[in-house]
């Protein structure tokens, strides 16, 4: 009975811890057909280019070894928590941390001020709290800054694949500030985004109409029996005069 009364209370302070902490930047919860809870990547959002979507996988994969690598007793914590149980030294090696290996980072994928703004934000709450003894390392390890960061720019790609991915028309959110399609390199096809071919009368049922007519101009006119002979038309016995028939022509 101890045991059982152990596992329920884990589960319940696991329960309760997931109200104050962030989700897993790397990994996602579902639920399987046997009804038991399984583990699996966060997919990638749709409608980004290479580059971003290189750039949030390394971002997530970061965040997740620094604040989310470890568990112990339901508690989830990474780097940053056994960095920072050294006094003072630690505390500015886990903010550094936290800016090189992931703001620093999130910087590549173009992001507006304003979110770096946030991002730096979560980074100087946990710098700050993490400089009290004990009690500021268990609240940087539920805080998790860098898997909020992620949440962030994860969050922000996503709008910015689903804007790539609408006609230029209905988009609704500013392209100075989303930048869709941003990082695309030359010829580089996103899937899920529908290139226009051609404009004008140049595509569509006309397209196909053009190319029915090209292939029509192609093959030749059959034309008929013709007594006029050219050097071209030499390989068609049929239309080579015999010189037997001349001769006959010219003595009558």
């Amino acid at each position: 009975m101890s045991n059982l009364a152990i596992k329920a209370g884990r589960k319940l302070f696991e329960r309760n811890l997931e109200q104050y902490q962030p989700a897993d930047p790397l990994y996602e919860t579902y639920v399987d057909k046997k009804g038991r809870q399984r583990r699996r990547r966060r997919p990638i959002p749709p409608g980004l280019s290479t580059r971003d979507a290189k750039i949030l996988k390394s971002v997530q994969r970061r965040a997740h070894y620094l604040d989310k690598g470890f568990s112990l007793c339901g508690l989830r914590f990474g780097w940053t928590f056994i960095i920072g149980i050294i006094p003072g030294a630690g505390d500015v090696a886990d903010a550094t941390l936290n800016y090189l290996l992931v703001v620093r980072k999130a910087k590549q994928a173009e992001i507006p001020d304003w979110l770096l703004r946030r991002m730096l934000l979560n980074n100087a709450v946990s710098a700050a709290v993490g400089f009290v003894p004990f009690v500021g390392d268990v609240v940087l390890a539920m805080f998790k800054a860098n898997s909020r960061n992620a949440a962030l720019l994860e969050e922000f790609l996503r709008i910015r694949g689903e804007e790539f991915l609408k006609a230029e028309q209905e988009r609704v959110q500013d392209p100075q500030t989303v930048k869709p399609g941003a990082g695309r390199e030359p010829g580089e096809h996103v899937p899920g985004k529908q290139e226009r071919s051609g404009s004008g009368f140049g595509g569509g049922w006309f397209r196909r109409g053009s190319k029915g007519s090209k292939k029509g101009k192609g093959k030749a006119p059959a034309a008929g029996p013709s007594n006029t002979p050219t050097p071209d038309r030499g390989r068609f016995v049929e239309d080579v005069p015999s010189t037997t028939d001349n001769v006959s022509g010219k003595q009558q």
